[in-house]
């Protein structure tokens, strides 16, 4: 076969052209030769929701560019606004924002800039989030806690921390705006994510100096963060200090994190010792924790102890859910038990759970690893009868099975669907589609698509 890439700036199915050079061997698992794929498209309900919102924030986007539109109607404005922040779409907001400010009726309100900022810390633009504070004081608004505290998250988020840091100096100086455990919070939640985790101990040190009392949520945010990191030392010696001085008391989330932690690591000894510590100072655990004992006995092999969980789950009237079946799906396909894992899937569909992007993902990545492309066409032929929403990862699971499988014309069938399912293609869509072209010879068609997602 051969592939040529016409446009490779878009990328669209109509770009490919692909030629067959030999007749395909027939798939023992295939009756006969597969449909071109025809994914259900989103619904109309969706659809007209998707439009609807895209519509209203590019009509009142396009408006902010001309100085004649400033009486519109309130709730067009403000709802393309609130749309474009929810979508983290800044450049848009903002521009409606702008336009907003120009509106007649137009009051600066705190918790308008409030939401801006914290967009802005989230699209990791503190430039941006320092422009939208200085035009709250030219209208004349007084920054509260909490606008402060979000310019110091737009800052700590992008891994500014000396930004940050000053931003919390000039709070302490200023009525009514000292910065609170709220404050504080967000500044580990953010040396944990990047990993700067020598600096915790100055905030939590700051934290004392200031007056401030370690609230549950830094404790489990700190105990949380440590677990993830696998810096199990230093969450068992918060842990053990906490319990010790009686300064706070463990909850379910506590008690989901350090289970979480230690299983995600394969260490079931500390996680089951921890599991028994908790359930004798009173803590119950819940179906998140039922759904870690699972996954983590899965994961080390011990299909035993995992159905012992579900067991148990039963006799508490605990009912498996869809992140359950989930779990067990992904367990028994990545160790290639393929009849146990179509077992779960059928027993996961006669009790009435729906399976979602995520179950059909697993499946059709173990049958891909086992080699039965027949079943990948089973599960498709079950999406198109569905009202699925699906979403890139799911596509990207079907792109590997057929690139694997050396089905290159279905393969591309599958990345021109994605478009019509509003799913937009990632780097593993393009490393995948690289991946089984290179192995087919398709060398320019491995340049085009390097330069284009590169």
């Amino acid at each position: 076969m051969e592939l040529r890439l016409y446009n490779p700036a878009n990328l669209r199915r109509s770009c490919f052209t692909v030629q067959s050079r030999s007749n395909k061997t027939p798939d023992s698992d295939r009756n006969c030769e597969p449909e071109a794929l025809q994914f259900r498209k989103l619904s109309k309900k969706d659809l007209s929701r998707i439009l609807r919102t895209e519509s209203a924030i590019k009509a009142v986007e396009r408006k902010s560019k001309s100085s004649k539109y400033n009486n519109l109607w309130p709730k067009a404005v403000l709802e393309a606004l609130n749309d474009a922040i929810k979508l983290n779409r800044w450049e848009s907001a903002l521009k409606i924002f702008d336009l907003l400010r120009k509106q007649h009726w137009y009051e600066p309100r705190g918790q308008t800039y409030t939401k801006l900022l914290v967009m802005l810390g989230k699209c990791k633009q503190p430039n941006q989030a320092t422009l939208l504070f200085e035009l709250m004081l030219s209208d004349g608004l007084n920054p509260t806690v909490d606008i402060y505290t979000a310019l110091v998250g737009a800052y700590a988020s992008s891994g500014h921390f000396n930004e940050a840091f000053s931003i919390v100096n000039d709070m302490k100086s200023i009525h009514g705006c000292k910065p609170d455990a709220f404050t504080y919070s967000i500044l580990i939640k953010s040396c944990i994510k990047l990993h700067c985790f020598d600096m915790i101990e100055l905030i939590l040190n700051e934290m004392l100096q200031s007056g401030i009392e370690f609230s549950a949520v830094t404790y489990n945010i700190l105990i949380d963060g440590y677990g993830k990191a696998k810096r199990f030392e230093q969450m068992e010696k918060l842990l053990t200090e906490v319990l010790q001085s009686g300064k706070f008391i463990p909850d379910i989330f506590t008690f989901n994190s350090v289970i979480g932690a230690y299983g995600g690591c394969g260490m079931i000894k500390e996680m089951e010792k921890r599991f028994d510590d908790f359930k004798e100072i009173g803590l119950e655990p819940d179906i998140m924790t039922y759904n870690i004992l699972i996954k983590s006995y899965g994961k080390s092999g011990n299909y035993k102890k995992m159905g012992s969980v579900m067991e148990f789950m039963n006799k508490r009237f605990f009912s498996p859910t869809v992140v359950t079946y989930n779990i067990i799906i992904e367990i028994f396909g990545k160790a290639g038990n393929i009849e146990k894992m179509d077992e779960v899937f059928l027993r996961m569909k006669h009790q009435g759970l729906k399976p979602n992007s995520i179950t059909y993902s697993s499946l059709v990545s173990a049958y891909s690893k086992a080699g039965i492309l027949g079943k990948v066409d089973s599960i498709i032929r079950q999406v198109q009868n569905t009202d699925l929403v699906l979403d890139t990862t799911f596509f990207n699971c079907i792109i590997n099975a057929y690139g694997n499988a050396g089905d290159i014309e279905r393969m591309m069938e599958s990345f021109s669907a994605m478009e019509g399912n509003g799913c937009k293609p990632d780097n593993i869509t393009f490393a995948t589609i690289i991946h089984a072209c290179r192995a087919h010879g398709m060398m320019d068609t491995v340049k085009n698509l390097e330069s284009t997602s590169g």
